[in-house]
């Protein structure tokens, strides 16, 4: 039976979120926002590994709280997230003796603390299943504008389109020939880097609380997430 891992790409600097220090570092209660997107994963029992990459002169995930057992820090973080997750892969294969191709791996923003079993459990449930794999996205509902000087020229059409979530879930193998492809550092996120080989990912249903955190009002939205999943503390 093919077995579960985890990534969480944890070395980018934040900057829009503001702050001294790169935003997975920022506190939400008693943990960082790192802390609590770690924990989110863990929620799955199936998950046997979950690798956090850091950049390699980030010290500060030394004074954080994690699973030993399960977790393990890497400071192979690298410019993009597409490097970041390929170093990640790499690791992954050196720590883990009998690793599979047709094995699974979660990869997972360090910016979305607010991740629920819920969606986690509905993703692994139903891309176990699927031959490509898939994310946890959500349909479009506002409506799109196509701007020109700030000013509205077109209306976008919505019918088809979502929006892009974590975790994403592929095989090992897959998703590590995706981001080997020369043009692979352009890949916005790894489903993007599968569709590039000409698969299409499937799309499983998110939840809207499961926000990535990007700029600093976003902090005070995710506290009062936590707070509803009685995760603040």
């Amino acid at each position: 039976m093919s077995r579960l891992f985890g990534l969480i790409p944890a070395a980018g600097s934040g900057s829009r979120a503001g702050g001294s220090l790169p935003k997975q570092y920022a506190t939400l209660g008693s943990q960082t926002m790192l802390e609590h997107a770690v924990s989110a994963m863990l929620a799955a029992p199936q998950l046997e590994r979950l690798i956090v990459l850091v950049a390699p002169e980030d010290m500060r995930w030394r004074g954080l709280r994690f699973d030993r057992e399960r977790v393990i820090v890497v400071t192979q973080g690298g410019a993009s997230r597409a490097e970041t997750v390929r170093n990640g892969l790499r690791a992954l294969r050196e720590l883990e003796t009998g690793l599979h191709g047709e094995d699974w791996v979660l990869v997972h923003d360090a910016a979305r603390p607010c991740l629920g079993r819920d969606e986690l459990m509905r993703l692994i449930d139903t891309c176990r299943l699927d031959t490509a794999g898939g994310l946890l996205a959500l349909p479009v509902a506002d409506t799109l504008k196509r701007a020109r000087e700030l000013r509205a020229v077109a209306t976008v059409p919505r019918d088809e389109l979502w929006r892009a979530q974590t975790p994403q879930m592929f095989r090992f193998g897959l998703l590590e020939r995706a981001l080997s492809a020369p043009d692979s550092a352009a890949a916005t996120d790894e489903a993007n880097a599968i569709e590039r080989l000409g698969l299409a990912p499937r799309l499983v249903h998110g939840a809207e609380r499961n926000i990535k955190v990007t700029f600093a009002e976003d902090l005070a939205l995710a506290v009062e997430i936590l707070k509803a999943q009685g995760r603040f503390g």
